[in-house]
């Protein structure tokens, strides 16, 4: 009898037929803290704007290894020396560099686990598999953490022109449907080159790179900062908050025993350790959903309404100003609410509120994309480049926005 292959390939509708490199990496994408990112949504409650945005953190970190296999085979190629070591260390480095993200991803990111990043979650994540895999993602975690001697190694996982996000533009736009954040990510990564231990693009790619600045900038206005898309990340994060405080006042709540565990334990980056990590691998997608879907039927006011928002998609309305929101306004909408229902100063925020956005295509003055001339100079992008508009994208543009309930909640 014939045995079957073990799978070795992924049919990805971004690349086609994804290789996996090595058996290691086979065993890390089989691990259940690996699988669990099926469960996560790449953009959180995007969907509620773009109905194809359905895509997983699992989707994205193997098209990130599959770039990153492009990469390296592009830069050796370029006599740029990358060992058997660094490489396996690269690409399991950015295999598992969102192993940390909770349900939602970003929208959720500080609402379960306060004060904790994904990148910190991720690291331990990494150090508990290290031990698991005897010492296999040691190099993984020296890239990963920026402390491997060559430089352009982390750039290549983290950085302003990274893999991370040659990948998620690319697919984000893929999957909304928005055209204008389309990216050529394989001819980007064939301008990669390595001076000076550190990843530069060489010159013939300038185009290349504004085309990637153009569209992170529309990608943010049209897609990761829609308007309809911060409510419903707002509210999302709203119905955390209520929960917590109602099971903080011995109220009882239907959901997932790592849900409830995350609500009533308040830990940071110095209490949150590796203990915990077998609770959090248990939380996606899943979990919050049905606890929404439960708790649009409590009592409480606040917790039912603004779950019944989510889930029948009724948000709340929002306007997005250039300059701050006038208080007066604001108060004007807490008295409307006020008179309607018999609710106190703290319920009511959770239906009236106001924020900030803020969109920065390039950062000047954190890891550059530099730029390798004909003559060897290197300099920074908005320098290389003839597009005066680049420079304004390195301008961080700052924009205000007021929530508040259609004509009833």
């Amino acid at each position: 009898m014939i045995k079957s292959k073990k799978l070795e390939i992924f049919n990805d509708p971004i690349y086609g037929f994804i290789n996996i490199p090595n058996s290691l990496i086979f065993k890390l994408i089989a691990e259940p803290s690996f699988q669990r990112l099926r469960r996560i949504s790449q953009m959180g409650l995007s969907y509620l704007v773009y109905p194809g945005a359905h895509h997983t953190r699992f989707h994205h970190a193997i098209g990130c290894m599959h770039l990153m296999q492009h990469a390296v085979q592009v830069l050796r190629l370029k006599d740029v020396t990358i060992t058997k070591e660094e490489e396996e260390g690269l690409y399991c480095a950015i295999l598992l560099h969102d192993i940390g993200h909770g349900p939602f991803s970003h929208a959720m990111e500080h609402a379960i686990v306060e004060g904790v990043s994904h990148e910190h979650i991720s690291l331990l994540y990494m150090e508990k598999l290290n031990k698991e895999f005897n010492g296999s993602l040691t190099t993984a975690i020296k890239i990963f953490k920026g402390e491997h001697p060559k430089k352009f190694l982390n750039q290549l996982v983290s950085s302003q022109l990274d893999i991370d996000r040659l990948d998620y533009l690319k697919r984000d736009s893929f999957y909304t449907g928005v055209a204008e954040g389309n990216i050529n990510s394989e001819r980007l990564l064939t301008m990669f080159n390595v001076v000076d231990n550190k990843l530069v693009i060489e010159k013939k790619g300038i185009y290349s790179v504004e085309k990637f600045l153009m569209a992170r900038r529309f990608m943010y206005w049209q897609v990761y900062l829609h308007k309809t898309g911060i409510v419903a990340e707002q509210l999302l994060i709203s119905v955390l908050k209520r929960a917590k405080e109602l099971l903080s006042n011995g109220e009882d709540l239907n959901c997932s025993a790592s849900l409830k565990f995350f609500m009533q334990n308040k830990l940071d980056e110095n209490t949150f350790t590796s203990e915990h990590l077998d609770r959090f691998a248990q939380l996606d997608d899943v979990d919050i959903l049905s606890a929404i879907k439960e708790w649009q039927y409590t009592d409480d006011f606040v917790l039912s309404r603004l779950c019944s928002m989510i889930i029948n998609r009724k948000l709340l309305h929002i306007k997005i100003k250039n300059n701050p929101i006038d208080p007066k306004k604001v108060q004007k909408q807490k008295l409307f609410l006020k008179k309607k229902y018999d609710l106190s100063e703290s319920e009511i925020e959770y239906f009236v509120f106001e924020g900030v956005i803020e969109n920065q295509a390039y950062n000047q003055h954190n890891q550059n994309i530099n730029i390798l001339r004909d003559n060897g100079k290197i300099v920074d992008a908005i320098l290389a480049s003839d597009q005066l508009n680049l420079k304004t994208l390195s301008k961080k543009v700052t924009k205000y926005y007021i929530c508040y309930p259609k004509l009833s909640v």
